[in-house]
Formats: structure tokens, C-alpha cells, sequence
């Protein structure tokens, strides 16, 4: 009996001769030791709806954890947003598109547009655009440290920060400059009691020096020759932050912060395949915890009609996320609320709900591949294909309607994934039949044999190996 390794070492290539194994809308767990398969292949979360603004999608959100709701941004509309999914208007701001970055201290919620600030004030409910002549122009990303409000600026290595515990409240000497270069500041982030200032090609981490006047100041021997590749690809992760990075050799990366210095995670194909895109300064991202894996996901807009990479931090393993229709994820950032992760879509204002009791996207049905890895004689001569088993679990259709019946489809390519033959679909059984088995006879010869898995049907996937050739 041969095993076939359907996920692992030597995933997503960029040449599919090298290897076509690949995920799509899954994601692997290791087992421990002595168990049948040391890796195994589960769903990833769909989608519930849990509120919808209209057609045009949100521009940014936050969770306001002191009263157990979050902000976000749509079109030119502050709301407030309760667990139940109540939306409240709290105020109006003068642009209406793009991305907006917002933060709190507890009482004010902080806003900036790329062009002007705002503040909601949370317990007199009052609104108002920041109109302080000191406060800057232009302001792009918001964070918050030691009781102020910190402000980065487009195309600038100047940052700001606020008075104590008034974001309404500036002063025009309450600034500094990125130190150790002079590239623009792309973002500021505050992560561990450190204020980040995340430039274009450099870092620098700044820390509260106890100054009355102005309260922050580099930290020595902290900055680091590596930036910023996209502004919206910043998220929290794994108690740590992930983000695209770049330096002046060009490319980008992925990476995680561990210290000061980023941590890559990219492998180089995936790094190949993401620099082969016409922009990558574009990206989004988000993250979230699923079971014990700290996931990444991230958005490339500008590849072909889009891309949605996930990277599981507990694996090291890519995967491709796609919506049904679509070649990439519809959902474009993410917020919590109370424990639950909340979603933004990318083209509409629905907000959803991810979660792993979710089968499809909104009713919407998610097709999950994986392709294997390619099998060959040593020689490279010709090989039977006899049988080839999947170690799937069974018997977990549903009780009416699609998936009442649930199917798996497979393909074999025989010249390293390049082109595949047609869809062949066997049963994965309807309910209670947990001895389904799911094989495929009489499949002829080659001398590489590749195969590709696919489901559509709104059931739990749990695919454990496959062999080809078993003894029966």
C-alpha cells in the first residue's frame, strides 16, 4: 500500500511540476505520534449573517470593550453595534469612501480618514469633527498609548499625540520625527506597552520617557531595516503582530514580530507567487483564533480578480481561501465582539459572523479542494493506478435537502498538474452510513499521477489520508 500525501512539506509552488499540492477552504492539525496519520484536514469557518448596511461595504471597525459593543465605519456614518446586531447611528463624517483607522481610551472613540480626525464621546454621546488648528492635516493611521491619542500623517515621518485623555485637544509642539530614517511613516501601532512607527522601509519602537511635554522617545538599538509593504495588512496575532514586510532589496514577505525584529513565516514560493502580483501595497488583512490555531488571512486585490491567502502560525502551512464565484475571500477585514469574530464583506455592508458550526458562506456553498501530492517510479516509468482510496469521515450528511447525499469528486492529471481529467464522484454517504467507502477504480497507467479532491456539499469535512494501490 502506498500513501499519497495530501497536505504538508512542499506545498504551493510556483511551478507546478516542483509539487500542485495545494488546500483550499481547509486547514491542517498535526496529531500526535502512533495516531493513523500525523496530519489531518478539517473546514475551515463559513459565515452567518449578523447585520447588513446595504450594498456598499464597511470602511473600518473596532471593538469599545467597556460597553460590550464596537464602532465602525460605513460610507459616512459612525455606528454603534450591539451582540445582537443593533445598530445605532452616532454621528457623521465628511468623507464617504476608503479606509478609515480607528482606536479608544475607554471613553473616546478616535477616528481619522486620511484627511480629517473625529471623536465620539461614549458616555455624553456627542460627536464631533477634531478642529484644534494644531490638530495635523491629513492624518491616516490612530493609535493609543499611555493616555493619549498618536497619529501617523500621509507621506510624512512626523507623528503626533494628543493631550491627556482628549483626543478633541492638540498641541502643534506635541510632535516628533521617525529618527533613524527618514522614509514616511505608513502606520503607528501601539503593541505591548511600545508605540511601533512602521515606515516604508524601516521601524523604529518608541517608549514612554515620563516627559511632561512630550512623553514618547526612541528606544536605542530597537530600529530595524525592514518596513512596511501595506498599510491594511497590520493585524494582532498570536499576542504578537503579522504584517507584509519589505526592505531595500524590494520584495515583500510576511512575517510575524518576535522582539523587535520581524520574523519571516513566508516560504519562498509563496513569496514568489506574491511578488508576481501587479501590487501588493493594496493588501488587507485580518486574524483570528480557530481551536487552537492562530490564523492569518490576508487579501491581494490587485492579483487577477483577487487572491485570499490563510496562514495557520500552528502548522506553517498556506492554503487559498475562495468565495463561491469568486477567486478570492469575500470577507475583507475582521472585528470582535464579545468572542466572536465579525467579518466585514468586500463588496457589500454585510457584517458576518465566522465560526466553524457555519457550512456554507451565507447560504452560499464553499468548495474545499486538496490536491496531493505527485506520485512516481523511481525511474520515472510507467505506473498502474488501480484503486485510490480516500481516508474520509463518513455517514455525516444531512438530514434533507443538499447534502442529504453528500459527494466528493476527484481528478487525476498525469503530467504534474498542469491539466486534469474529468470530475469522478462517489457517495461520502448520507447519514449514519459511517462505512462508506470512498475509492476509485480502473484509473489506467502514468508516469506521474497527481489528484485532486473537491466538495461542495454543506457537510463537516474531515479527510485523514489517501492511498493508492492498497492491498484489499
Amino acid at each position: 500500500m502506498s500513501r499519497i500525501s495530501l497536505f504538508g512539506i512542499g506545498q504551493l509552488s510556483k511551478s507546478a511540476y516542483v509539487t500542485a499540492k495545494q488546500i483550499i477552504n481547509a486547514y491542517c492539525e498535526k496529531r500526535p505520534d502512533g495516531e493513523k496519520s500525523s496530519l489531518v484536514c478539517y473546514q475551515t469557518p463559513g459565515e452567518i449573517l449578523f447585520a447588513s448596511m446595504g450594498d456598499t461595504p464597511l470602511r473600518g471597525a473596532i471593538e469599545f470593550e467597556p460597553g460590550n459593543v464596537a464602532y465602525f465605519v460605513h460610507r459616512g456614518t459612525l455606528w454603534e453595534i450591539n451582540n445582537a446586531g443593533v445598530t445605532v447611528s452616532r454621528g457623521t463624517l465628511l468623507s464617504t469612501a476608503g479606509r478609515v483607522s480607528l482606536s479608544h481610551n475607554g471613553v473616546q472613540v478616535m477616528i481619522v480618514d486620511g484627511a480629517s480626525g473625529y471623536i465620539y464621546n461614549t458616555s455624553t454621546l456627542a460627536f464631533a469633527q477634531i478642529t484644534d488648528p494644531d490638530f495635523p492635516a491629513n492624518p491616516t493611521t490612530v493609535t493609543y498609548l499611555s493616555r493619549r491619542f498618536i497619529v501617523s500623517l500621509l507621506n510624512s515621518s512626523r507623528f503626533y499625540c494628543s493631550d491627556i485623555d482628549n483626543g478633541l485637544s492638540w498641541d502643534a509642539l506635541n510632535f516628533a520625527n521617525a529618527e533613524t530614517n527618514p522614509d514616511p511613516i505608513i502606520a503607528v501601532w501601539a503593541s505591548n506597552g511600545q508605540l511601533i512607527l512602521m515606515g516604508a522601509i524601516t521601524c523604529e519602537y518608541w517608549g514612554n520617557s515620563g516627559a511632561l511635554d512630550f512623553p514618547f522617545s526612541l528606544i536605542p538599538g530597537t530600529a530595524t531595516e525592514w518596513g512596511l509593504a501595506a498599510r491594511w495588512s497590520i493585524a494582532k496575532y498570536d499576542n504578537t503582530l503579522a504584517y507584509l514586510v519589505k526592505n531595500r532589496m524590494g520584495q515583500v514577505m510576511l512575517a510575524k514580530l518576535s522582539g523587535y525584529l520581524p520574523e519571516r513565516v513566508s516560504t519562498p514560493d509563496f513569496d514568489a507567487i506574491i511578488n508576481a502580483y501587479p501590487d501588493t501595497a493594496n493588501a488587507s488583512a485580518y486574524s483570528y483564533m480557530l481551536g487552537g490555531h492562530p490564523m492569518y488571512v490576508i487579501n491581494f486585490p490587485s492579483a487577477g480578480t483577487g487572491a485570499t491567502w490563510l496562514y495557520d502560525g500552528s502548522t506553517g502551512f498556506f492554503a487559498q481561501l475562495k468565495s463561491s464565484g469568486s477567486t478570492r475571500h469575500n470577507a475583507e477585514f475582521s472585528f470582535t465582539l464579545l468572542g466572536r469574530t465579525l467579518v466585514a464583506d468586500s463588496t457589500t455592508g454585510n457584517i458576518y459572523t465566522l465560526t466553524a458550526a457555519a457550512l456554507t458562506d451565507n447560504g452560499a456553498s464553499i468548495v474545499r479542494e486538496l490536491v496531493s501530492e505527485t506520485i512516481a517510479d523511481a525511474d520515472q516509468n510507467w505506473i498502474p493506478i488501480n484503486v485510490v482510496r480516500l481516508d474520509i469521515e463518513a455517514g455525516v450528511g444531512l438530514a434533507v435537502g443538499q447534502g442529504s447525499n453528500p459527494q466528493i469528486g476527484m481528478q487525476v492529471s498525469r503530467d504534474n498538474g498542469k491539466t486534469w481529467g474529468p470530475q469522478m464522484w462517489k457517495t461520502m454517504g448520507a447519514v449514519g452510513e459511517y462505512r462508506t467507502r470512498c475509492e476509485w477504480r480502473r484509473l489506467g497507467t502514468a508516469r506521474f499521477a497527481t489528484f485532486r479532491f473537491a466538495i461542495s456539499d454543506p457537510v463537516p469535512f474531515t479527510i485523514v489520508d489517501a492511498c493508492v494501490n492498497p492491498v484489499t
